[in-house]
């Protein structure tokens, strides 16, 4: 039995033996626990965890109100990553609910008449920034598999919310005082505007009567109250006017599918730890996990500016593989098995020296072919949510509209992406090579979204990490993962630590929190921090510590909650002797 066990571990996907798998009522934990970035969205998951509802159930109702009330982040006219454990039996299952791109698109839609990659400003706010939204219709899919109450009752406090109106907090009042494209839009003018002039601040009342609107036909009629109907048409309207008009249509609208991939997972340290495969990069955050554990970083901490060293080393190494190999598997060979392998790992970590050289170019894994490499922009307009019910079950889902207002244009209320922008403004290099992440029709672009789940020898749930911040994501969720496994701090502290993102030839990040100390030892390292990115990572985590306890952490360049509290069962998980599920009432 132990054998088969830690086969099971080597697999993506496996589940538990039946033998050591108790049954939810005897085994399953009775807490809930909601992680999210906003305080209404933190309290709308849990009201519905204290219903009974399931961790699927409480998604839906995280994600209606972080599109209302965090709508520079993420909302339905976006695209998710979902990885979802199952209390029951074990097994970890990915949903993929990434836009794509319409059947009109070209891979040379966003270079001008001169050949020339259009300036990301223009690119973002055009109508051909949009890809067919996804996160509906992948919670529509998590939802009939594992709902416990129905789809019509997860809705309410959303459009309460939006119906009544909700304070701007401080940090969505930043965003309005700040010179983004899409605030210059008519939509996002009319509907941030105040009645004197200028943009709402911090304190002022948000009212948005669209989107209740919308919320009641989404729980009346499904998913379909977003691809098909009013506001299907709405959309393609929208996206095709001008400037730099797109093409999708209501056909593009009615033909998307989410699609369940199997995790990539591999064993870090004491955890098998699964992440979404590509055309999620969480393959690429593994490999810096295991680069990381060829070297002494966990005797290391927080004050020693060898271990930061050490991480920003392997950070190179690792995004100088994502940017090269990873696109939509469809489309692109991506060579994950390779970039894993053991020598492989091995071969990687011995380039990490005592000082940082010239930028490391991208290994050759096996598997791999010739691209080009991709090195996209992506902004932080994102955010990450982790929900658990009393079953064990588990939702780690990173959700967005790509940049910060996603492309500016609004439907029913809410922002329509901008996703279209991830994909590479070039189809080939410099060199002539294809690039794994050019545009092509019906294909999905490579993201940066990975959200994890750890697990336990046992296939026990064990942890759960996720951030928003672009590019940045993996840096921002490795950096989280060695300072609460490695380091051994508190998730809350974990979080906190100074944000590093090492990428090519720079070295980006919070440079004034770090010690005086460590920038010095980094500088005297070749490392020098400058400032520019890591503001806004919207780290959130919790962890499983000895004796079950809960430790959660929340981002605090953010407005998250951490709630755990002792909740019903799901009524979708009360069991018979034999194990099975009664049907919901």
């Amino acid at each position: 039995m132990l054998r088969l066990l830690l086969a099971c571990l080597l697999l993506a996907g496996c589940t538990a033996p039946a033998a050591d798998r108790p049954s939810p009522e005897a085994a399953a934990p009775r807490q809930g626990f909601v992680v999210a970035a906003n305080p209404l969205a933190a309290e709308a998951g849990m009201a519905v965890l204290r219903r009974g509802g399931s961790a699927a159930d409480a998604a839906v109702a995280v994600q209606a109100m972080l599109s209302l009330v965090e709508p520079q982040s993420s909302g339905v006219g976006g695209g998710a990553f979902l990885t979802w454990y199952d209390g029951v039996t074990r097994k970890v299952t990915v949903y993929d609910g990434r836009e794509v791109a319409p059947a009109g698109a070209t891979p040379d839609m966003f270079l001008d008449d001169g050949g020339k990659p259009l300036p990301f400003g223009t690119a973002v706010v055009s109508g051909r920034a949009t890809g067919v939204p996804g996160a509906v219709a992948m919670l529509g899919l998590v939802h009939r598999t594992y709902g416990a109450l129905p789809w019509r009752t997860l809705f309410g406090d959303a459009e309460r919310t939006a119906r009544d109106g909700f304070v701007v907090s401080p940090r969505l009042g930043r965003f309005l005082s700040r010179s983004f494209p899409q605030l210059s839009s008519p939509d996002a003018r009319a509907y941030f505007g105040k009645p004197g002039g200028g943009l709402l601040q911090p304190g002022d009342r948000l009212r948005n009567p669209a989107y209740a609107g919308f919320l009641q036909r989404l729980a009346a009629e499904g998913p379909d109250a977003l691809y098909r109907g009013e506001t299907a048409r709405k959309i393609v309207a929208r996206t095709t006017s001008g400037p730099l008009a797109g093409t999708m249509t209501l056909a593009d609208l009615a033909a998307y599918k989410p699609v369940v991939r199997e995790p990539v997972c591999a064993v870090v340290r004491v955890y098998r730890v699964c992440t979404p495969p590509p055309p999620s990069s969480g393959a690429a955050l593994i490999e810096l996990l295991l680069l990381l554990e060829r070297t002494d970083i966990a005797s290391r901490s927080a004050a020693d500016p060898q271990g930061w060293f050490l991480f920003a080393e392997a950070s190179r190494l690792m995004y100088a593989d994502r940017d090269a190999y990873f696109g939509d598997p469809a489309f692109a060979q991506v060579p994950v098995a390779g970039l894993l392998a053991p020598d492989y790992i091995a071969r990687r970590a011995a380039l990490i020296g005592a000082r940082a050289g010239a930028a490391p170019a991208a290994g050759v894994p096996a598997g791999a072919s010739a691209t080009g490499r991709t090195q996209t922009l992506e902004p932080t307009g994102t955010s990450h949510f982790i929900i658990g019910d009393a079953a064990g079950n588990v939702v780690s889902m990173t959700t967005t509209v790509e940049s910060i207002f996603g492309s500016g244009r609004m439907v029913d209320g809410f922002f329509l992406n901008n996703q279209m922008t991830d994909f590479a403004f070039r189809p080939r290099d410099a060199q002539g090579r294809p690039a794994a992440n050019a545009v092509a029709p019906g294909k999905r672009p490579r993201s940066s979204m990975t959200p994890l789940v750890m697990l336990d020898a046992q296939g026990r749930f064990a942890g759960a990490l996720g951030s928003a911040g672009g590019n940045a994501i993996l840096a921002y969720v490795g950096k989280a993962f060695v300072g609460t496994v490695d380091w051994k701090m508190p998730m809350q502290d974990a979080i906190a630590l100074p944000n590093l993102i090492a990428r090519g030839s720079r070295f980006a990040g919070e440079a004034d929190k770090f010690a005086p100390a460590v920038r010095e030892g980094l500088a005297a390292r070749g490392v020098t921090v400058t400032p520019g990115e890591g503001e806004d990572s919207g780290l959130h985590g919790i962890i499983v510590r000895d004796g079950g306890q809960l430790d959660g952490g929340y981002d605090p360049r953010r407005e998250g909650r951490v709630l755990i509290e002792a909740v019903p069962l799901p009524r979708a998980h009360r069991v018979r002797d034999a194990g099975e599920p009664v049907a919901a009432e």
